[in-house]
C-alpha cells in the first residue's frame, strides 16, 4: 500500500498506541513519571544516495515527525543513477534532483558522502549506531555474456559506457574505440536505446547537455555510422518503452532499419496486448510496414547514419580480427520462439550468422553484489532476500531499490518500491518490533572511527560547493553543468570556503 493509507501520521498513531499501553500498565502518577523523560528519536541509516535511498528517506521524514535519517554514499556526490545513469539528453528525468535536494535540506536528514560501507565502515557498525539500517546501494556490477572473446578490446559493458559519458569517476579511463563504422549493442532495453542514441546523435544536440567534455570530444571523432540492437526474442518481447523508441525513430540525421518480415502478422495479436505493449508494438509495425510520410521519407533519404533492431539472435562468440588483438565481429545463434508474450522462450535453431563490427556494447543487465558476509544474499537472483523490504532473519535491517527486487523498472517503480520499504520501517516502529527508546548515537558514534581510518565525510553543503563549481563551468560553455570527473578535485573543492567556489 502507498503512503496515504492512514489519515493520521505514523508518529501520531504510535504516540496514541504508546499512551494506551502505558495506561493499562501504570497508574496516573507512574505514567507522568515515565512521560517526563521523552524517548529518543528513531535513527535510520540509509546506504546509497540514488533514487531508492532518497525516496526511502522522503517517505520516512514525511510520515514520522521524529525520525532522523542519515544517508551514506561512497562518492562525494549524491543522486546515484540520476546523475550517472540518466542520458544527458533527458534533462527532464533529472528534475527529480530538486525534490531529493529538498529532502536532504531537512533538519532531520544528513548526507555523508565519500564513505564506502563495507570498507570504510561496516554494516555491523552501522547496526550498532542506528535503530534501523536500509541498504539501497543498487546494482554496481554487470551481467557477463559468458561467451568466448567477450574480453577482447572493443567489447564493453553498456554500464561502463554510460558511466563514461555521464562522468562516473571509475569509468573515466574507459577510452572506447569508436573507429569502426558498425557497432553492435547486445540488448533491447532503454539503456541499449540510450547508448545507440548517444552514439548517433548530432553533436549540436549533445553540446547542449551535461555530457562530459572528454566523451563529447571522443564522440565528435567517432566513425560509427550504423548501430544494431540485438535481442534474443522477438518484437513482442522488447524491453524498451515507447518514449525511447519515438526518440530513436525521429533522431535527426538517422534512418531506422526495421525489416517488414519481422513485423508481418502481428496485427492479429496486437489487439489483445496490454495497452503499453500494444502502443509500442503498433509504433514498430507502423514504422516497418507503412509508407513513411513525405517529411520522414526526405529525412531518411538524406540520413548519414542508421540503426536497426535484429531479433531472434543470441551471441555465441565474439570474433577476433586476424591478429587477435581486437574484436572484428560477433557470431549470433538464430532462435525461434516457444510460447508467447512475456513467457516466450528463445530456442536455438542450429543456424548461425556472423555480423561484422568493431564495437560491441553488452546491455544485458546489471547485478547487485553482496555488501557483507553478515547480510544474506541470493547470488543467483542478485538480491538481498527480503519480505516487503525486511531482510530475512536480520531484525532492524532493510533494503530497497534494485538490491531489493533486481535491476528492473523505471524511476517510478523504484519510488513505489522504496515507499513500501519505508512503510515497513514505520510499521515496525509503530508495532514495537523496533524500539527507538534504546539509546543510539548515529553518526556521532562513528565520527572518531572514520577519522582514525582516514575517511573524510562530505556533507550536503559540501556537495553544493561542487555543484556550484560544475554549473559555473557549464555556464561558460553553454551547458547545464561541466561535471568534475576527478575524485580528488571534488574533495579539494568542498574544502574551499563557500565564497571561494570557482
Amino acid at each position: 500500500m502507498g503512503p496515504c493509507r492512514w489519515t493520521w501520521s505514523v508518529s501520531s498513531r504510535c504516540v496514541l498506541r504508546s499512551l494506551l499501553a502505558r495506561l493499562q500498565t501504570a497508574g496516573a502518577l507512574g505514567l507522568r513519571k515515565r512521560l517526563s523523560t521523552a524517548p529518543s528519536s528513531p535513527l535510520v541509516c540509509i546506504v546509497g544516495s540514488g533514487p531508492a535511498g532518497f525516496y526511502t528517506a522522503q517517505h520516512l521524514l514525511k510520515h514520522h515527525k521524529q525520525v532522523q535519517v542519515d544517508i551514506y554514499e561512497k562518492l562525494p556526490v549524491p543522486f546515484g543513477l540520476v546523475r550517472f545513469g540518466v542520458a544527458p539528453d533527458h534533462p527532464e528525468v533529472k528534475n527529480v534532483i530538486n525534490s531529493f535536494t529538498q529532502t536532504a535540506s531537512s533538519n532531520r536528514c544528513a548526507f555523508y558522502g565519500n564513505i564506502t560501507v563495507g570498507k570504510d565502515i561496516s554494516v555491523e557498525e552501522l547496526q550498532q549506531a542506528y535503530h534501523a539500517v536500509v541498504l539501497s546501494y543498487g546494482a554496481e556490477d554487470n551481467r557477463q555474456l559468458g561467451i568466448p572473446g567477450e574480453n577482447l578490446p572493443g567489447v564493453y559493458s553498456a554500464r561502463a559506457f554510460v558511466g563514461w559519458y555521464n562522468g562516473l569517476p571509475e569509468n573515466q579511463n574507459l577510452e572506447p574505440d569508436l573507429s569502426s563504422e558498425t557497432a553492435v549493442i547486445l540488448g533491447q532495453g532503454n539503456v541499449a536505446l540510450d547508448v545507440a542514441r548517444i552514439l548517433l546523435a548530432p553533436l549540436d544536440l549533445l553540446r547542449k547537455t551535461d555530457i562530459t567534455a572528454s566523451s563529447l570530444k571522443a564522440i565528435a571523432h567517432s566513425k560509427v555510422k550504423q548501430v544494431w540492437l540485438i535481442g534474443r526474442r522477438g518484437p513482442l518481447q522488447v524491453a524498451f518503452t515507447i518514449k525511447e523508441l519515438r526518440e530513436m525513430i525521429s533522431l535527426p540525421g538517422t534512418k531506422p532499419l526495421l525489416h517488414p518480415s519481422d513485423f508481418e502478422g502481428l496485427g492479429d495479436v496486437i489487439k489483445d496486448l496490454p495497452r503499453p505493449r500494444k502502443r509500442l508494438t503498433e509504433l514498430m509495425v507502423k514504422s516497418a510496414l507503412e509508407k513513411p510520410s513525405e517529411k520522414d521519407s526526405a529525412r531518411w533519404a538524406s540520413a548519414t547514419r542508421e540503426w536497426g533492431l535484429k531479433f531472434l539472435s543470441s551471441p555465441t562468440e565474439v570474433l577476433p580480427c586476424a591478429d587477435g588483438t581486437r574484436v572484428a565481429g560477433i557470431r549470433l545463434a538464430i532462435n525461434r520462439l516457444e510460447g508467447s508474450g512475456e513467457s516466450a522462450v528463445a530456442v536455438p535453431t542450429g543456424r548461425f550468422e556472423n555480423l561484422e563490427c568493431g564495437l560491441i556494447l553488452s546491455s544485458i543487465g546489471y547485478k547487485s553484489l553482496p555488501i557483507a558476509t553478515s547480510v544474506p544474499f541470493d547470488a543467483k537472483q542478485g538480491i538481498i532476500p527480503n519480505t516487503m523490504g525486511r531482510v530475512h532473519n536480520v531484525p532492524g535491517l532493510y533494503c530497497s531499490g534494485w538490491v531489493k527486487r533486481g535491476p528492473t523498472g523505471v524511476i517510478i517503480t523504484t519510488m513505489n518500491d522504496s515507499f513500501d520499504t519505508a512503510q515497513s520501517v514505520l510499521d515496525d516502529l509503530c508495532s514495537g518490533r523496533m524500539d527507538p527508546s534504546v539509546p543510539k548515537l548515529g553518526f556521532q558514534s562513528l565520527r572518531n572511527t572514520l577519522q582514525l581510518r582516514g575517511v573524510h565525510p562530505v556533507s550536503f553543503s559540501d556537495w553544493e560547493k561542487i555543484n556550484a563549481s560544475e554549473t559555473a563551468k557549464g555556464k561558460e560553455v553553454g551547458k547545464p553543468r561541466e561535471k568534475i570527473l576527478d575524485l580528488e578535485m571534488m574533495l579539494r573543492i568542498q574544502l574551499k570556503p563557500a565564497r571561494g567556489v570557482t
